[in-house]
């Protein structure tokens, strides 16, 4: 019985032991991982961050305000990572030594703080500081950027200043390592600057150059060209180095330089109607001189105006009258008004002051008459009168004995006041002669000459040479007399340009 009771109490306190074994081989204990991610340098949260730790326990992602939370982490040492595209990766090492969570804060960046900004702008021509350069200027610069992907997205912005007035021209979103800066002043220093961009990373400024336009040049030609229905003029040495005198946004012509005031005068429309402005020679100091009575008659292309000798006043049409005025705007006279009602449409003033030539025309343009008048407005010569056909190019000689005019041969009509054979007629006001010059000097077949003036000596004519057709290309010629006045050189001066002024 003794034995029996022992070999029961063993087995009792056998499968106690057990039972006491198994409960301490099959405790954990766990922890937890709390924490929040946000943007470095902002501190705002991120949402959809995946985190996960390493050795491997489970995966989360971050809510909307960045917080996230790992649960039933056994304890132990991980490293947890936190991971979203557009970021960089980031990780916290952690050590969980007991039941009391762990919380840990991500600040991450991203991708582009490891990016490069570009190379600072290197500015290459022209030279610092240069000097003497056109009105038009080619601005290069280098710049390169260590990132291939941000080489294709390389963006510079073009600033300039001028001396002048201080104006900021800018230019932004330019992706060659080059600007065309045309339109500019004569004698103004410029300032430049390139601004850099890749679209990541901040602004990068290149030093700032200098440069020199050159003096205004004392050019002794200018004319028109046409852009669009608009007229804009050009000012030019005879070897066609020249500039744009006006825009071509605004209707100009007409130009009349008087070196004596030094300013050139033309004709511009404003608001509709045709007014006289000068300027002097660089474009510079505009001034409208007509405001009350403008310029008015048949044909806005061919009113034509007249300086004075000494650059104080200028003689221009009304319909069918002729006006003084002066440079500045004041002085308004009535110097002449047709007996016949036609309109005067030329007008040219000797260079004593004593003579007025004018050629008047009806409201067709036609019945054209050519006479001078003196300052009391009398009649003094009729040169051309009773013609058919289109007239007009007026302009005296120096001393005032010649006068230059055109006339159509054929005497030819029509609603579009076409011409068919204008010619030049140099006409002596001493022996009233006419002598046709453009046949003298070959003008060719089914072409016109029109609007010719003295060269400053006398010795050569200036004009507009075109086809007949109306529509063809005009172009700028000069006749060079001989000494016997019997045959004259034709030399093409301007391509694509009409209304010549020389002097």
């Amino acid at each position: 019985m003794k034995t029996l009771i022992y070999i029961a109490f063993l087995s009792l306190f056998f499968m106690g032991c057990v039972s006491c074994s198994e409960d301490l081989v099959g405790k954990t204990t766990n922890s937890m991982i709390t924490g929040k991610v946000v943007k470095k340098g902002t501190n705002t949260p991120l949402a959809n961050v995946k985190i996960y730790t390493s050795p491997t326990t489970q995966t989360v992602f971050s809510g909307a305000d960045g917080t996230f939370k790992l649960e039933n982490i056994p304890l132990g040492d991980y490293s947890v990572k936190a991971e979203l595209t557009g970021y960089l990766a980031s990780f916290q090492g952690v050590n969980l030594k007991n039941e009391s969570p762990v919380t840990i804060v991500f600040e991450m960046s991203d991708d582009n703080s490891l990016n490069s900004p570009p190379s600072v702008p290197q500015l290459l021509t022209p030279a610092d500081q240069a000097v003497d350069q056109p009105t038009s200027v080619t601005l290069s610069w280098s710049s390169t950027d260590p990132d291939p992907a941000d080489s294709l997205k390389l963006k510079f912005r073009l600033i300039v200043k001028n001396s002048l007035n201080n104006t900021v021209f800018e230019k932004a979103d330019i992706k060659t390592k080059s600007y065309v800066l045309d339109n500019l002043i004569y004698g103004v220093t410029y300032f430049w600057q390139v601004v850099a961009n890749d679209t990541v990373n901040p602004d990068v400024y290149s030093e700032i150059k200098q440069f020199k336009v050159s003096d205004t040049p004392n050019n002794r030609f200018h004319f028109v060209r046409k852009s669009g229905s608009s007229y804009y003029i050009v000012s030019s040495n005879d070897s066609d180095q020249n500039f744009q005198f006006t825009p071509n946004t605004v209707n100009s012509w007409r130009p009349k330089l008087n070196n004596a005031a030094n300013l050139i005068a033309f004709l511009r429309t404003v608001s509709g109607s045709t007014q006289i402005f000068t300027a002097k020679k660089d474009g510079s100091d505009l001034k409208q001189v007509t405001t009350t009575q403008p310029v008015l008659g048949y044909n806005y292309e061919d009113l034509d105006f007249s300086w004075s000798t000494n650059g104080s006043e200028l003689l221009y049409p009304s319909f069918n009258k002729l006006y003084k005025i002066n440079k500045d705007g004041s002085g308004l006279t009535l110097i002449y008004t047709t007996t016949d009602g036609n309109f005067i449409t030329e007008c040219d003033w000797s260079n004593d002051g004593s003579k007025i030539a004018l050629k008047t025309n009806d409201v067709n343009g036609y019945n054209a008459k050519i006479f001078i008048i003196d300052t009391l407005g009398n009649v003094t010569k009729t040169i051309l009168t009773g013609l058919p056909g289109a007239a007009g190019g007026l302009n005296f000689s120096i001393v005032g004995d010649k006068l230059l005019y055109t006339r159509d041969i054929t005497g030819y009509e029509n609603s579009n006041h076409r011409q068919l054979d204008s010619r030049i007629f140099l006409y002596d006001l001493t022996t009233t002669v006419a002598t046709d010059i453009s046949e003298l000097s070959g003008k060719a077949l089914g072409s016109n000459d029109l609007d010719p003036r003295f060269s400053p000596n006398d010795a050569e004519v200036i004009f507009t040479n075109t086809s007949n057709d109306g529509i063809s290309q005009k172009d700028i010629y000069k006749l060079s007399f001989n000494t016997s006045n019997t045959a004259f050189t034709r030399t093409l001066l301007f391509s694509n340009a009409e209304m010549p002024d020389w002097e």
